[in-house]
């Protein structure tokens, strides 16, 4: 279901209707950014952006002369009734986030579940995702997979939140950070025991 809301999706608006706009960007390479999805980030009247400076310079490469305002996990509360506010008040709001397809791990979710409460119309342009960009490279099945986001950081919390999906009988998707990686998979291996497992990076 590409949409929510009465009035569904258009392929590449001239101008917008009121209404959120969940705006996939690209995970690795800066083309992959889909033709409707920059013309929706041209037309919208606000884009909340994760990090300005990332948002500004792929939309510099595109040509996009984005009206930006953050949101991300450190002003979501507070930046969340303002941009219902604006909905309400006949904008149109597009939400990306700085890779990949927002309200994924990230606070992007809220913001949809308030926008939808609110009666207000909520979109998706889809595109690029890590989870399933990696899924389907990794060779694992994909009949029946669990998306589980990123693991906690400390060891105990980590260990504590793996264990429940050991006995899982599905691909199971996992985010971690270059840094974490090595220390996350000595826990998957002692937790998860032997069976087949992929890397993958943008």
């Amino acid at each position: 279901q590409p949409s929510h809301g009465p009035g569904g999706s258009k392929r590449q608006p001239a101008a917008l209707e009121p209404g959120l706009y969940l705006v996939a960007t690209p995970i690795g390479n800066a083309q992959d950014l889909s033709q409707r999805a920059i013309a929706v980030l041209r037309s919208a009247d606000v884009v909340a952006v994760e990090d300005t400076r990332v948002s500004g310079r792929l939309f510099a490469m595109h040509d996009i002369n984005a009206r930006m305002t953050t949101y991300h996990d450190h002003n979501a509360a507070a930046r969340r009734p303002q941009l219902i506010k604006r909905m309400k008040d006949g904008e149109s709001v597009a939400l990306v986030s700085d890779a990949g397809t927002p309200a994924i791990a990230d606070p992007g979710y809220k913001l949809v579940g308030a926008a939808i409460d609110a009666g207000l119309e909520v979109t998706a342009v889809p595109g690029a995702n890590a989870g399933l960009t990696a899924l389907i490279l990794s060779g694992l099945p994909t009949d029946r997979f669990l998306f589980l986001g990123f693991p906690p950081n400390r060891a105990a919390a980590r260990t504590k939140f793996l264990q429940p999906f050991a006995a899982i009988d599905a691909t199971l998707v996992i985010l971690e950070s270059p840094k974490r990686l090595a220390a996350a998979l000595t826990a998957m291996a002692a937790i998860f025991g032997d069976r087949p497992a992929a890397i993958c990076r943008e």
